[in-house]
């Protein structure tokens, strides 16, 4: 589908009504299956944040305590709405959930929590939550293109695209017709909210963006079935997201090759457990520390040489007083590359309190670099300059972080990320994972999508 569409809000809803399981490349539902293990991992994992725990109580008191849609971190059953709104909470807290370069968006946790709860609850097929999953992802991904680096400088992109992305999902479950689909983009469009302000006080928002973003969009689409109206231009509109949202909008974005490129397949995996902003450099700095056999006792000072979005992102956070917040932290996670050669869950737990961690902090700074502001965001270039205690100065790059699509994770690598996850919180045993990786490696002869985890 060209670009020069006269009603691109429109034509995106014409394609996600209509797209069925034949149209999706193999290779295409074959990376949709290795997404969806990923995200089921990270909301297990999230389990005993507590800022989740305080939205699944949320979820409790106000909504059922019985229902078809299953909450992964306790098992508990309840309607899709809520089931939704928990586990998206939970996909989006560890930062291990995938992201797609160019949109700077994170698809999963706002597309397969909705995708799985509702599946669950019209007993639909595996071949169904594919199919819904690749056209959340699709729109998605395009929107998030569209509005631009403008808007992810103020508003947190998955927050605000998720909200579309989920309505999408949910809306090609419920079989919505194009037009139905255009008032769900609507209604979602009017709800898409997220600022990053938070990151400032280290405060609890990005899981609530996540779970709202779920929630609202899953609503939208709900009405949209009903009957309910929504604006027919919301994108594009002379007060739509464009319009409020961003200053350098593309509408050529919008249907890029819609149907010919699978922007799914473009979708990274997240290797180190911190904001994706993070990755380029720890992986430089990684191969410094190998290439040049360093120390953490060896470093001077590292300049990470980075795009504007990271700056814009992870400069507020100079002093972490969370595990969560230490992820947004580029000298917390270059910190831990140079000590431990990774930065994990585990390393991020053990690091908040370390003095040692604290004090090699503070040899780290940003540095915006032309070549890689320019290339960003459709590639992540990592590039570090290394001044070491005798005095040398030592460069590293990498091209292509490691779970890029050219550097991306293996079945058996995504399998070995999904059980270390998995058993992080105590939320589900070796041998469920295990369970569920079968389950999912399976999902497209599922003829209906039930609790993926036993009940407790």
């Amino acid at each position: 589908m060209t670009a020069n569409h006269p009603h691109p809000s429109a034509a995106l809803a014409e394609f996600a009504a209509n797209l069925r399981f034949e149209d999706i490349p193999a290779p295409v539902l074959r990376r949709a299956e290795d997404l969806l293990l990923d995200c089921l991992a990270s909301i297990l994992a999230g389990a005993n944040a507590r800022a989740v725990q305080a939205i699944e109580r949320y979820a409790a008191a106000m909504g059922p305590a019985s229902g078809p849609a299953q909450v992964l971190i306790t098992r508990r059953q309840t309607t899709p709405l809520f089931a939704a709104m928990v586990n998206a909470a939970a996909a989006h807290v560890v930062e291990q959930d995938d992201v797609h370069n160019g949109s700077v968006f994170h698809p999963a946790a706002v597309v397969f929590p909705p995708a799985l709860a509702v599946a669950q609850a019209l007993g639909r097929s595996g071949k169904d939550l594919l199919v819904a999953a690749v056209a959340g992802y699709e729109v998605g991904i395009r929107v998030g293109e569209y509005l631009g680096r403008s808007h992810y400088k103020i508003f947190h992109t998955t927050g605000t695209v998720g909200t579309l992305a989920a309505a999408v999902t949910v809306g090609r479950l419920l079989n919505l017709n194009a037009e139905q689909m255009l008032h769900a983009l609507g209604s979602a469009g009017t709800q898409a909210a997220g600022l990053w302000e938070f990151l400032r006080d280290a405060a609890d928002s990005k899981q609530l963006h996540t779970a709202k973003a779920a929630a609202d969009g899953l609503t939208a689409a709900y009405l949209a079935q009903e009957g309910f109206t929504g604006a027919r231009r919301i994108l594009e509109g002379a007060q739509g997201m464009a319009a409020g949202m961003s200053t350098d909008a593309d509408p050529a974005r919008l249907l890029d090759r819609l149907g010919q490129r699978w922007a799914l397949a473009e979708t990274s995996f997240k290797y180190h457990a911190s904001c994706r902003h993070t990755h380029p450099a720890a992986d430089a700095l990684q191969q410094a520390m190998r290439e040049y056999k360093l120390r953490d006792s060896d470093l001077a000072e590292v300049v990470a040489h980075v795009h504007q979005g990271a700056i814009d992102v992870l400069g507020p956070v100079v002093d972490p007083k969370t595990v969560h917040q230490s992820k947004f932290s580029m000298g917390t996670v270059l910190a831990l590359i140079a000590r431990s050669g990774r930065a994990g869950l585990a390393e991020f737990d053990a690091a908040l309190g370390d003095q040692d961690v604290a004090g090699l902090r503070g040899k780290f700074r940003m540095e915006l670099d032309p070549e890689v502001d320019s290339a960003y965001p459709e590639r992540w270039i990592g590039k570090v300059t290394v001044r070491t205690t005798d005095g040398r100065v030592l460069h590293a790059r990498v091209d292509e972080p490691k779970g890029d699509p050219g550097n991306t994770l293996s079945r058996p690598e995504i399998e070995e990320k999904a059980l270390q996850l998995g058993v992080y919180a105590q939320a589900a045993t070796e041998a469920e994972i295990r369970g569920l990786i079968d389950a999912i490696w399976n999902l497209e002869n599922l003829a209906h999508v039930g609790a993926l985890l036993p009940a407790k």
